[in-house]
């Protein structure tokens, strides 16, 4: 059986999902990367191979995310493709109408503008926790709840609160101050998911048409209170897909797919032995200019297979010695 891989390498989570030949899902896993973005390629690496059917072929892989280039070099990617282009794709494969993606993650969120098929434009949230996924954590916790059973008592709520979200502190400090005058959990909850609805909708889609079919993605999805809060503030249906979760994954895989069976070579995947080898990250300051950047490189018995992390290509042209 011919299969095709994506990992999406992000700074929250790391997801690995393996497409057959007619693109359907054979199997995936969903990982926390708790900061070890390489340890948790390889332990992926192992789970898939686990779960695979016997006599399955990877005919291709593909990386995305935050550590797409880590990932790539390690397993020997056939393309590395950034996170507009995978969830784009993604959504496509699922809704082929779409007009509108929302992806919300750990640390960041994204807005993607089709348009028959092609993006033609899109916004990142990448320097503000407000309005992801690890902001509603964080609010869980101070809680003293599960993120699981969030999104259910938030849509038990009867008259949601407003709550100020345009930042975690503000958005901490007014929840406080609702509790000690008597609001209800619910309630709070629920003024919490329109916060992030709200904050996202004033800085990731300012000034953006946000026109239906819209597709909600990301691991936040799995909040129903949020999808309710998006509903409301956008007047339409919100579709989350089935593996909304895995959608960059999906999306990288049905690249490769795409890209593999047009050039018609095999792969460059190294196989799933790498998940047993001792890498070493590693990074330096070059002096090149006077941009300083931060060069990152990954090494195996001594060996440096790859750099990257520059604002030029100066050491990715470098040959490696």
């Amino acid at each position: 059986m011919k299969a095709y891989m994506g990992i999406d390498v992000g700074s929250v989570t790391t997801k690995l999902a393996v497409l057959d030949e007619a693109d359907e899902l054979l199997t995936a896993t969903y990982l926390r990367t708790q900061g070890k973005p390489l340890a948790m390629v390889q332990q992926g690496l192992r789970d898939i191979r686990q779960q695979l059917p016997p006599g399955t072929h990877i005919c291709g892989v593909a990386t995305t995310g935050s550590a797409r280039y880590l990932a790539g070099v390690i397993i020997g990617a056939d393309l590395v493709k950034n996170e507009i282009t995978s969830h784009a794709v993604a959504a496509l494969h699922h809704v082929p109408e779409v007009q509108t993606v929302i992806e919300i993650g750990g640390q960041d969120s994204k807005l993607i503008i089709m348009r028959d098929g092609v993006v033609i434009d899109f916004a990142m949230n990448t320097v503000c926790a407000a309005g992801t996924g690890s902001f509603l954590d964080h609010q869980a916790l101070r809680l003293d709840m599960n993120i699981e059973e969030f999104g259910d008592r938030a849509l038990l709520s009867q008259t949601a609160v407003r709550i100020a979200g345009r930042c975690t502190v503000f958005a901490e400090s007014d929840m406080v101050h609702k509790q000690q005058v008597g609001h209800r959990i619910e309630d709070i909850l629920y003024g919490l998911c329109q916060a992030l609805v709200r904050n996202y909708l004033n800085n990731v889609g300012l000034g953006k048409e946000l026109l239906p079919p819209v597709v909600f993605q990301g691991g936040v999805a799995f909040n129903q209170g949020i999808v309710k809060a998006l509903e409301e503030s956008l007047g339409t249906q919100v579709i989350v897909p089935p593996r909304h979760e895995m959608m960059g994954a999906i999306g990288v895989a049905l690249l490769v797919h795409e890209e593999m069976s047009a050039i018609g070579r095999g792969s460059e995947f190294k196989g799933f032995g790498v998940s047993e080898a001792s890498y070493h990250t590693s990074s330096f300051e070059c002096k090149a200019c006077p941009n300083l950047c931060e060069v990152a490189q990954i090494s195996l018995n001594g060996q440096i297979l790859a750099r990257w992390g520059g604002r030029c290509d100066l050491w990715e042209r470098a040959p490696i010695s």
